[in-house]
């Protein structure tokens, strides 16, 4: 899943790909590259991020994924939100994928809409808001929680007519988590793939990475790679990610080595 951020502040691409013409042609890219889902969103979620007006955020993204449609029209495009409305329009427009931070918990007409449209619907684990989550985050047993919690959103989802084999669940690295919770997380991902969905990891560049490596933001695709390979031989089957082909080859190279494919 390649990631496709149209937004002027996200924590390692931000405006970048602010523009339809360039973040089109960033979403081409990476399909070439050999991602397999693009995955646009049009309001970051990095810590300490303030929510963007929903008029904005559909300004945004609507026209990314008419452009990527039409330019590609195989190309399986999941769109970053937890407004149903936003949603809606993107799945129009011609998304495929919901993927919601909130785990359908944002907006009370999501898991509606995911339903009735019977498309794939990601679930992620948060603690607190983008706003806050990083302040000081306190868990028990992180694996435990954010796998009951995983399973308590997957049973409301299911319980709202959401079809169970369109679930997708994720464990929410970074999203109100300290570096120790990350790495338990990332080495205890059987108990998240032990819920019986596919699990999708998103570690790109993140802050955990930079901790560990001492590496800046954009030079931290090594460390990523690391944690898609280790979360491969662990169970997961999406990997959220900026740097598409080093991701892709790496995973390709390991899935060999298992006699298997991605």
């Amino acid at each position: 899943m390649g990631i496709l951020n149209v937004t002027p502040d996200s924590f390692s691409d931000g405006g970048e790909f602010f523009e339809r013409e360039s973040a089109v042609e960033r979403a081409l890219r990476m399909l070439e590259e050999g991602a397999q889902i693009v995955d646009v969103g049009g309001e970051s979620t990095r810590p300490g991020s303030d929510p963007v007006p929903p008029e904005e955020e559909r300004r945004r993204v609507l026209p990314v994924v008419r452009g990527i449609a039409a330019r590609s029209p195989e190309a399986v495009v999941s769109i970053d939100t937890y407004r149903s409305e936003t949603a809606a329009a993107a799945l129009e427009a011609g998304a495929r994928i919901v993927n919601d931070v909130t785990a359908l918990r944002g907006d009370g007409r999501m898991a509606a809409l995911v339903a009735e449209a019977g498309c794939p619907v990601v679930l992620m684990h948060m603690r607190g808001e983008p706003k806050t989550m990083q302040l000081d985050p306190r868990y028990e047993d992180v694996v435990r929680e954010v796998r009951d919690f995983l399973a308590r959103r997957a049973e409301a989802a299911v319980s709202a007519g959401v079809d169970p084999e369109k679930i997708i669940v994720d464990p929410g690295i970074g999203f109100g988590k300290k570096l120790e919770h990350n790495l338990r997380l990332l080495d205890e991902l059987e108990s998240i793939c032990a819920l019986g969905f596919p699990v999708l990891v998103g570690t790109s560049r993140k802050s955990f990475l930079g901790l560990i490596t001492g590496a800046g933001v954009k030079d931290r695709v090594f460390g990523t790679v690391a944690t898609s390979v280790m979360a491969y031989e662990r169970g997961a089957t999406i990997f959220r990610v900026h740097d598409v082909r080093a991701n892709r080859e790496a995973l390709k190279v390991a899935a060999a080595i298992r006699g298997e494919d991605v």
